[in-house]
């Protein structure tokens, strides 16, 4: 998934008037009506099929939001937009791309997994922020084993999307810092996030909650409590949740559960079943699909290098 798209072009006029003039009330008046208008924004990024277009754009706009972010520290929707957009863009243009490009090029890759990192953890401060603003005390109250449940239980619907980007935030950190045992450390606190949000909403984002639970059960072996069964149940529930239209869940099982069982016949089904999808028949996915479908084909190509036989 990528960032809700935002429209940059007035409002960005607004913010450079709003740094301009020296005055208070205009200052103040044209930072917020720019933070409305960027946390409520259309969605043209999700509807584009060019994604090296939309990489190229995307900083900008997250430069944008942390401007904003200076002038109303306290902005839900700018605060939600920042833990997103940067989760986002760091996995589908900085992390990914380390990806490919690894083969080739070692060092490139290690430098774009560390600004990944760096991304994914900005992302996180932004998250556990909203949450404190929905919730103050929640970052405090979630650290605190005998505070978690009782702080996680005031969670409502309405902080689903929050939940999920900032559990995601934090999962993808982990991800990227075996090396660092205090952040590792966390990875119950992302579980506890993302079954939460499961529980409120499990179609938000037609499914996107299931798909972290597929790569989370299905990257772990047993002994780390990790499952096949619970990431295929996950998986069921993502590909009905969203009618089959999304590539995201095809891919996340392929690349977790078929690579760890060595099962290369289910591998190229569900690889080929993801980039079957007409990405732009659902235009707010169009975007989504491009960029899964794209690991999908490099997936594809590296076969014989992920499985023994």
């Amino acid at each position: 998934m990528l960032p809700p798209s935002r429209r940059f072009t007035a409002p960005a006029t607004l913010f450079l008037l709003a740094l301009l003039f020296p005055g208070c009330s205009v200052r103040k008046v044209g930072v917020n009506v720019l933070a409305g208008a960027i946390a409520g924004g259309s969605d043209t990024y999700a509807t584009d099929d060019d994604p090296e277009l939309v990489a190229a754009a995307i900083p900008f706009g997250l430069k944008t939001v942390e401007g904003l972010l200076a002038e109303t520290p306290r902005h839900e929707g700018l605060l939600l937009a920042a833990a997103s957009g940067f989760t986002q863009y760091g996995f589908a243009f900085v992390q990914s791309e380390a990806d490919y490009v690894e083969e080739k090029d070692l060092t490139r890759a290690t430098e774009l997994r560390a600004r990944a990192r760096k991304l994914y953890r900005r992302a996180l401060g932004y998250g556990l922020r909203g949450l404190d603003v929905r919730h103050p005390g929640f970052e405090a109250g979630l650290r605190d084993e005998a505070l978690r449940e009782k702080t996680l239980a005031a969670a409502t619907k309405a902080d689903v999307p929050l939940l999920y980007w900032t559990g995601a935030a934090w999962g993808a950190a982990i991800s990227l810092s075996k090396e660092d045992a205090e952040l590792t450390a966390d990875q119950g606190l992302v579980e506890a996030l993302e079954r939460r949000a499961l529980a409120l909403d499990e179609r938000f984002g037609q499914g996107a909650i299931h798909d972290f639970f597929i790569a989370y059960e299905g990257g772990r072996p047993p002994a780390a409590g990790g499952s096949v069964e619970r990431a295929r149940n996950h998986f069921e529930r993502a590909v009905a949740l969203s009618s089959g239209r999304r590539a995201a869940p095809f891919v996340s099982f392929a690349e977790t559960v078929s690579v760890g069982a060595q099962d290369r016949a289910g591998f190229e089904e569900l690889l080929k079943r993801a980039l079957a999808i007409d990405p732009r028949a659902v235009p707010g996915l169009t975007l989504a699909n491009t960029v899964s479908q794209r690991r999908a084909a490099w997936l594809l190509a590296r076969a014989d290098e992920l499985f023994l036989e």
